[in-house]
């Protein structure tokens, strides 16, 4: 009986042992970041860095991401993007993980730039950052920006060509930083050959979902619009078109 009694106190012994074996954290807790990319889908990337402004990435992330969900409509891979992997932080206070960076990025066919803190100053100086925006939106089929985005892509040469817009009360600041460009104002957005770009805020949902509109039709664009409670009413938003031919 000392011997069986022995025993079973030997086994729980190795058990509770077991039990506080410590856990190998680079295996259990750090998840992949490279999403699932679906075959013949437009990759639409999402430039982030810090100071990123949650509304003008998550408004049209959520109408894009959504078209995986519609049949019979080419859907979009929806992914983030930065100059590296390191984890930023949005000027609200979210915490990301960039999908991708600079230097494993698959071809974007659709480059948005949301706003940023910086988008004004600092971000315009970084010249790492202002090639690779000027080298992948000369290469994709669309480019977008939302609210002082728009800096970036003024910045990079993407609208020396097009008529654009911005944050309502940043215009002035584009006019004098920008004197050649055409920038307009009193519109939600304006979309000239392969580009839109948008007042920011709420009004980036409008231009995510006229993108939709001009790539699938308004049929899609209102379903979009629906799935996330919205309405789509181009006709009731003030924004102008120059050439959507692109």
């Amino acid at each position: 009986m000392r011997i069986f009694n022995f025993i079973c106190g030997l086994l729980l012994l190795i058990s509770c042992q077991e039990k506080k074996k410590p856990v190998d954290l680079n295996i259990a807790t750090t998840p992949s970041t490279t999403p699932v990319l679906i075959k013949d889908a437009y990759n639409v990337g999402f430039l982030v860095m810090d100071g990123t402004f949650n509304t003008e990435l998550t408004a049209p992330y959520d109408i894009f991401q959504h078209t995986r969900f519609r049949e019979s409509i080419k859907p979009m891979n929806t992914f983030t993007v930065a100059q590296t992997k390191d984890i930023i932080t949005t000027f609200e206070g979210l915490r990301l993980q960039p999908d991708y960076s600079f230097d494993d990025v698959p071809q974007i066919d659709i480059l948005v730039v949301p706003s940023a803190e910086h988008h004004l100053d600092s971000d315009l100086k970084n010249k790492e950052l202002i090639k690779w925006v000027q080298q992948t939106g000369t290469n994709a089929t669309y480019v977008t920006s939302h609210c002082d985005g728009a800096f970036i892509l003024a910045q990079a040469g993407l609208l020396d060509d097009v008529v654009s817009t911005t944050f309502p009360s940043d215009i002035g600041k584009m006019r004098n930083q920008f004197p050649h460009l055409d920038v307009r104002e009193n519109v939600w957005f304006v979309h000239d050959g392969k580009v839109i770009t948008s007042a920011g805020g709420a009004r980036s949902f409008e231009a995510a979902m006229y993108l939709c509109d001009v790539l699938y039709g308004p049929e899609i664009a209102n379903d979009l619009a629906g799935g996330l409670v919205l309405e789509y009413k181009l006709a009731d938003y003030p924004h102008l078109i120059i050439d959507a031919s692109e």
